[in-house]
Parts: structure tokens; sequence; C-alpha cells
């Protein structure tokens, strides 16, 4: 388990990096593995959205839909230029995928990730190849990503690994989330 740094009288700070990809990897996702499978959840029920949003960013300190009233949240991941994709591995839930297209002709991978148990299975890679593929059939002009040192260690690596160039980074301080007790 991914450690988030201590706060410093309730701030951390953190760096943000902004990616993006402008053309579709020659490469396909190439073939799944065994017993992963990928299902778009269509207009997900709030609860399951936050059991998969909660579940995977617990150890990175994700926060900005913890927040959010299930009537705001609901808007957004019902819009229908926002699609949302679950990882399975045998039949057991192992990660997510969210593709915003509101900002078309950008495409943001908005959030990504895998459940803790399922981390160093070989299923990460596989998966963010197939949403940045997903991505591309959309027809955008790039593929945004953003990421920060709060989340996983390998995922800047990842993502330069599967073609995004970084565009910008920005250092900014935050109140710790911690300190609601909501990450407990």
């Amino acid at each position: 388990m991914f450690a988030p740094p201590p706060t410093r009288n309730g701030i951390l700070t953190i760096e943000t990096t902004y990616l993006q990809m402008v053309a579709r990897p020659p490469a396909g996702p190439g073939s799944s593995p065994a017993g992963a499978t990928v299902v778009e959840a269509r207009r997900p029920t709030v609860s399951v959205y936050r059991y998969l949003y909660n579940t995977v960013g617990r150890d990175y300190l994700w926060f900005l839909r913890r927040q959010m009233s299930d009537d705001e949240l609901a808007a957004i991941i019902h819009d229908p230029a926002v699609a949302v994709f679950v990882l399975y591995q045998d039949g057991v839930p192992a990660g997510f995928a969210e593709l915003d297209r509101r900002a078309m002709p950008a495409v943001e991978l908005a959030y990504f990730g895998l459940i803790p148990e399922f981390i160093g299975q070989g299923l990460g890679g596989y998966f963010l190849r197939w949403a940045i593929h997903r991505a591309w059939d959309d027809g955008p002009e790039c593929l945004l990503v953003h990421t920060n040192t709060l989340d996983h260690p390998a995922a800047l690596p990842n993502y330069l690994k599967q073609g995004f160039a970084i565009v910008e980074t920005r250092t900014q301080r935050i109140q710790d989330p911690r300190a609601g007790g909501e990450f407990l």
C-alpha cells in the first residue's frame, strides 16, 4: 500500500502533472489477461460508482467526488458524454476507467485505477492500453490525463510508457482531506 505524505499544519503540497496524447498508438491493447473482461457501466448507480471510486482511490486520497452530493455526482456519471468502464477479473470488479468527452474534441481519461488487491497482477498495463484505444474510438484530436504525487508511484511512468507527453506541471497546496476523517 502506498502511503501519502504527512501533512504540515494540515496542508499537503502536491505536484500535478498534466499529460496529452495527440495520436492513437499504432499497436492495439493486446490480448486480455486470462479471466479479464471490460464492461461499460451504462448509467451506473451512484452507490456502485462510489464503491469503485472510493476503493480505487482510498490509498491515493481521491477526495473530489467524495465531496459531491449524490445529485451532483449522478449529473456527471449519467451525462451521455461520460463513459465508465469496469475491469473484471474472474467476475470480480478489479478497477475502472472514466472517459470524459464533454470537452470534445479532447477526451479526458478522468479517472483510472485498480482495486488494491489487483495491483501487481499484470492487469494495469492492459487496462490502460484498452482505455486509451477506447478513447480514440470517439475520434478526438487529443487524449488528456493528469496525475499527481499522491497517486500510485507507477502512474506517471505508466502514462509516459503508453505514449502520453507531459504538457505542464503545477505545484499546489491543498487542505489534507484526511482531516475530515473520511479516509479512516
